[in-house]
């Protein structure tokens, strides 16, 4: 007989009390809504929260924002990932703050119209875009071409339609996470990037930002700056003063864990951060905006994931709850991640290890593995925090409908989706 597993050591994520009680209060306030579970909760203020740290961290280190300063000082653009967290409430509160957008699909696109965005305000990135941006003829689009073949295919449209042309360009510190030994498929390279500056230099089109994208949670800030290096050596083999510096996302979120227990920001500050930038733009002579597309950092802690226990296990020294979400359908991030779990009700008492589960046939569907009070009951909710990136643009119908969802801002708490119901579920099929 083997000896029960022992439980894991507890866990601290660094969430405030007040913000414990700030979920907690408007998953109360969802539940008042009959809203069925799982769900998901997303809310403006975290988010708010998190721009203006950013915020204060590049004006102390010198540099003002976009939205407030003169053009003849360099300045910082946000744009809105709307990969990061396709929600419709999200786009049109954003939008209202005078920001812009930045899309990588054409659904995306779509939805950015649908929002309200104009052209103006929106930057179109992503790989092999020309089979499918070629479909628009919207005029003034920034838009960050991806390879030799995109820019063959759409520099006539940009030269119809007055687009603000970029390139990407795929830097040495651009690995692919899971095999570091291989480049990821993003961007051109090096010397494709020269030759493909000085092509649109040539063309007379409107040639005015230079991007690079690391990865999501850049462990340093030495890793950015090096990136930065390279590019500005780029630019100057081109003979390219560019307009806006794009240096994508990647800031590290807080509050999360790596499967191995270690934070992703422990080695990454802001404040060197910002200082880093202000004196990294003197490399671009010309420069008037350093543009940031970070969402992870500025969303990851705006959403919470609410399951109720269906079922509760006892085997091998293991508890094992049965929820009606989890990893499969709504938190695929748990598999390299370790977010918050919590209870809505006040359970306290001595603990046990307890491994979380969702409800599909999947040894897989494991949300967490963590030490819980044994007072937990069938019935009672499940909190996993900082649900608010990638959650929802993975979440999955593995013999269930998408969740319904809620959102909050300064106007309150509603509903903004439905659990999906079985009829359209199966209504896609002919």
């Amino acid at each position: 007989m083997s000896a029960a597993p022992k439980p894991p050591a507890k866990l601290d994520f660094g969430h405030a009390p007040e913000t414990i009680q700030f979920w907690k209060r408007l998953v109360r306030e969802a539940l008042s809504l009959s809203t069925p579970t799982p769900f998901y909760v997303f809310s403006s203020l975290p988010i708010d929260e998190r721009i203006a740290e950013l915020d204060t961290a590049l004006k102390n280190a010198g540099i003002k924002s976009a939205l407030h300063t003169p053009t003849t000082a360099i300045a910082f653009r946000h744009w809105l990932s709307c990969k990061t967290q396709p929600v419709a409430p999200l786009l049109r509160w954003w939008r209202e703050q005078g920001r812009g957008i930045e899309v990588v699909s054409e659904f995306e696109l779509r939805a950015a119209f649908k929002e309200g965005f104009t052209p103006q305000n929106i930057l179109v990135n992503g790989p092999a875009k020309h089979h499918w941006l070629s479909h628009f003829e919207l005029r003034d689009l920034a838009v960050n071409f991806d390879s030799p073949a995109e820019l063959t295919a759409l520099l006539p449209l940009a030269q119809n339609l007055n687009w603000r042309c970029g390139v990407r360009i795929l830097t040495g510190e651009e690995v692919d996470p899971e095999s570091p030994q291989f480049p990821t498929q993003f961007g051109f390279a090096p010397d494709e990037a020269v030759r493909a500056l000085k092509k649109l230099l040539r063309s007379k089109v409107r040639t005015e930002t230079v991007q690079f994208h690391l990865r999501s949670n850049v462990s340093t800030v030495a890793a950015y700056e090096r990136a930065i290096v390279e590019v500005a050596g780029i630019c100057c083999a081109a003979k390219f003063s560019p307009l806006h510096l794009d240096i994508g996302g990647g800031v590290p979120v807080r509050r999360i864990l790596t499967r191995s227990s270690k934070v992703y920001d422990g080695e990454f500050g802001l404040r060197s951060f910002a200082q880093m930038l202000r004196q990294a733009v003197k490399l671009f002579p010309g420069l008037r905006e350093l543009w940031l597309e970070n969402g992870r950092f500025i969303s990851a802690g705006s959403g919470v994931l609410v399951v109720k226990i269906l079922e509760m296990k006892e085997r091998r020294g293991v508890r094992q709850f049965i929820c009606d979400g989890g990893r499969t359908l709504n938190a695929l991030m748990s598999v390299w991640e370790q977010h918050a779990l919590i209870s809505l009700a006040e359970r306290g008492g001595a603990e046990t290890l307890t491994v979380v589960h969702g409800p599909t046939c999947m040894a897989f569907d494991q949300l967490a593995r963590v030490s819980l009070p044994r007072s937990l009951k069938v019935g009672d909710y499940l909190l996993w925090l900082d649900a608010g990136a990638y959650h929802l643009p993975w979440e999955t119908r593995f013999s269930h409908g998408h969740a319904a969802v809620c959102w909050h801002d300064e106007h309150g708490l509603r509903r903004v989706r439905e659990r999906q119901s079985f009829e359209n579920f199966w209504s896609q099929w002919q």
